[in-house]
């Protein structure tokens, strides 16, 4: 075998002088620099789920909101969860070996490291995002995977919820913890049923118009919405729109969930009323966000934050309604980016417990995790709610009391099945806003009427070497370079309700500066003087 993996290595050779990272996005930069790194992933993935006795392992090559020039590829745990952390720093090494026979020597080593019979079957599911560089990469990864002898399957393309969904299902079939039939139309048969079951006669008001970035998340929302209960049946009506995959290059341009969130307006080719409800997908469909115009046609977002609020509130009642409060305890997690006046809603008004954690999907999942119900969403539109074992255990078991009691029950069971509990799915997380709106009758405005956010702004500053810039306090503070976390803090100082935090992106050479304050102007001035901070800072040699 040594001989097939060196050869695989020597079919793609590294590209000199360039040092890739396994980050919180898996691998990801230029596409036309990865070739090597698909192939060792090949490797790497086959290492996994030998050394899980043979389980499904997953990987999926995207770059989700990056350019359309840009690619990636990450791995999925067999319950559909997130790499394990060593094994990052094994890919990462993997990665960056110089020579084919290094590479060989090294999966020999992890080999023996771990106790791994290489005569394990191996079984891995491979499937991409829309972008050209897709299918090319896929062989390089296939290469990998065939020096190896693992047997994978290729479900083309796919949003990256959906691989997370297969490789869940097909590591639980057949147990009492099935998670569904592991192909995509199970996977459009689950949470269509569970749409129809969880509105329970409940009508959702107007129509929701899906930005789909020109990614994936367009034709498959497309494929759902057959699943889906049609309006003349009490169900919602759909309309896709930036959903042009046959244009790889027009992917999240002017369009997604990131443009709409950094540029806070609605997509350019947006033509929607007063008071409709839109949202925007990014690139790989894990992420969604959701606006409007008023009738004064002023841009309001409802971001992560928001989602996580509605969620949260619908679940406590829910909770509540099926007689288990006592029983049931739920948390809100957030990072650094929650808006402040997200955090005092959740605190004071809904009486839940929040807590923070570093920006990246990992720290949240972990931390929703250790929670009864955690309910995590990223302000840019990521997250999912997590039950614990315990709790779906206490939810399938309970007896209801009343008619009443039954009722809410049934809601919060269908609402269990219609949440991805894999990983973020934009899919998922758009029908359970769709869901609880309906039961509240409420619209966007009665949904944006929940708080007020605190102006806020985001910018990126360009740097030569993110990472020396390092930071603590769950990211909301910087520990190095010396000097600036005090310049930050005299700024926050001048203004009112002033916050602002500065780090490192997890995904290129920059900067990430977010800044709020009790004005727009306050927090715009106060964006570009933290900036001007790092930028200085990131200046020095």
């Amino acid at each position: 075998m040594a001989a097939s993996i060196a050869e695989a290595a020597r079919k793609h050779p590294a590209p000199e002088g360039i040092v890739y990272t396994y980050g919180t996005a898996g691998f990801r930069t230029k596409a036309d620099v990865l070739d090597s790194v698909l192939a060792r992933v090949g490797l790497i993935a086959s290492l996994r789920s030998r050394a899980l006795k043979g389980k499904w392992i997953g990987v999926m090559i995207t770059a989700s909101h990056n350019p359309p020039e840009d690619n990636g590829v990450k791995l999925v745990e067999p319950m559909g969860n997130m790499l394990q952390e060593e094994w990052e720093v094994l890919s990462t090494t993997m990665a960056n070996k110089a020579t084919p026979e290094d590479v060989a020597e090294y999966y020999n080593e992890l080999a023996a490291k771990f106790k791994i019979d290489l005569s394990t079957p191996a079984r891995v599911v491979v499937a991409r995002d829309t972008r050209a560089s897709g299918s090319r990469l896929l062989g390089c990864l296939v290469d990998g995977l065939k020096a190896a002898g693992a047997e994978y399957k290729d479900f083309g393309f796919f949003t990256t919820p959906q691989l997370h969904y297969v490789v869940r299902s097909l590591n639980t079939e057949g147990t009492k913890d099935a998670y569904g039939v592991p192909t995509e139309k199970g996977y459009y048969e689950k949470f269509g049923a569970a749409f129809k079951n969880a509105l329970k006669g409940k009508k959702p008001q107007g129509s929701l118009t899906v930005d789909g970035a020109n990614g994936v998340g367009g034709p498959k929302l497309t494929e759902l919405i057959k699943y889906l209960p049609t309006k003349e049946e009490g169900g919602l009506e759909i309309h896709v729109v930036n959903d042009n995959v046959i244009k790889p290059e027009s992917l999240n341009v002017d369009c997604g969930a990131d443009y709409v969130k950094t540029n806070q307006r609605a997509p350019p080719t947006s033509k929607v009323g007063p008071n409709d409800r839109c949202c925007s997908l990014d690139g790989d469909a894990d992420r969604v966000v959701f606006y409007f115009k008023d009738s004064s046609n002023v841009f309001h977002l409802l971001d992560g934050d928001r989602i996580a609020t509605l969620v949260a509130s619908f679940l406590g009642d829910l909770i509540r309604q099926s007689g288990l409060a006592d029983a049931i305890t739920i948390g809100v997690v957030q990072t650094a980016y929650a808006n402040g006046a997200a955090t005092n809603y959740v605190e004071q008004t809904l009486k839940l417990k929040v807590d923070c954690t570093p920006t990246g999907v990992k720290y949240l999942h972990h931390a929703a995790e250790k929670l009864d119900i955690g309910v995590y969403f990223e302000a840019n539109g990521h997250g999912t709610v997590i039950f614990s074992p315990d709790t779906l255990d206490t939810i399938n078991k309970h007896e209801p009391r009343s008619p009443a009691q039954k009722e809410a029950l049934d809601v919060l069971r269908a609402t269990v099945e219609l949440i991805n509990q894999a990983v973020g799915d934009a899919l998922s997380d758009l029908l359970l806003v769709e869901v609880v709106l309906a039961h509240k009758s409420w619209g966007v405005e009665e949904w944006l009427g929940t708080y007020t956010d605190l102006p806020n702004k985001l910018t990126k500053v360009i740097v030569s070497d993110r990472n020396i810039f390092k930071t603590t306090d769950a990211e909301r503070k910087l520990v190095k370079p010396d000097g600036v976390q005090k310049q930050i803090d005299a700024e926050v100082q001048k203004v009112r309700q002033g916050r602002s935090f500065a780090r490192a992106s997890g995904t290129e050479d920059a900067v990430r500066v977010y800044a709020e304050a009790a004005t727009k102007a306050e927090a715009e001035d106060l964006a570009r003087k933290v900036a001007s901070i790092v930028e200085a800072a990131g200046a020095k040699k």
